[in-house]
């Protein structure tokens, strides 16, 4: 992958925390976990395809952190720093172009948000974006009704615009995500499928290279 400041992406994907621990077999799994993969293996592909930058979030959480149940927290222990769990599911095909971000390190937070994620050089992911001019953003991944959810809001609230790929994001609770999906919409947010995906970065690149 080129350095950053070498790219210009005004359309970005984003596909959310795919990991073991999240997908089936996984202490914190998302029962549909595996009717997503393939629909992402197929953005993350087109977006690459067409010049488009393509990030991969996960939690990376410590051992000890009020996240988890045993400390405080809401959660089971899940995505451990260096263990099975927090590995990405088999099944993603992310490549070697995708630009890695890490979240949930502080064990004071939990972190839902990928806008609280940063790189491996410690740069944030709104530092980023900006950086790479991005203006669109798509939202891939797991799961809906937490950091999807909390993902798309703080795009919006930064004023980039944003898609809610359904046929690629999946929740815990199908209620909840339901009205996820809701809360996200009514602050402007758009849903799309690959058909219409495709279509819109056709389009663009048609209009650029008028």
């Amino acid at each position: 992958m080129k350095p950053y400041k070498e790219i210009i992406s005004p359309k970005a994907l984003l596909v959310n925390d795919v990991q073991n621990d999240f997908c089936p077999g996984g202490s914190l799994a998302v029962s549909a976990c595996t009717e997503i993969i393939a629909p992402l293996n197929r953005y993350i592909k087109l977006f690459s395809s067409n010049g488009f930058v393509v990030f991969v979030s996960r939690d990376w959480h410590p051992k000890k952190t009020k996240h988890f149940k045993a400390f405080g927290g809401k959660w089971p222990a899940h995505c451990v720093q260096q263990t099975k769990g927090a590995k990405f599911y088999p099944g993603l095909k992310l490549g070697k172009n995708v630009f890695l971000l890490s979240k949930g390190m502080d064990p004071g937070k939990d972190s839902y948000s990928a806008f609280d994620a940063f790189d491996a050089n410690g740069r944030s992911f709104l530092k980023i974006l900006n950086k790479l001019r991005v203006k669109e953003l798509y939202l891939g991944g797991l799961a809906t009704d937490y950091c999807i959810k909390q993902t798309a809001i703080d795009a919006i609230n930064n004023n980039f615009k944003v898609y809610l790929l359904i046929d690629a994001i999946r929740g815990i609770n199908p209620f909840d995500s339901e009205m996820a999906v809701k809360s996200v919409m009514s602050k402007g947010a758009k849903l799309a499928i690959f058909e219409e995906t495709k279509e819109n970065l056709k389009s663009f690149k048609r209009s650029v290279s008028k």
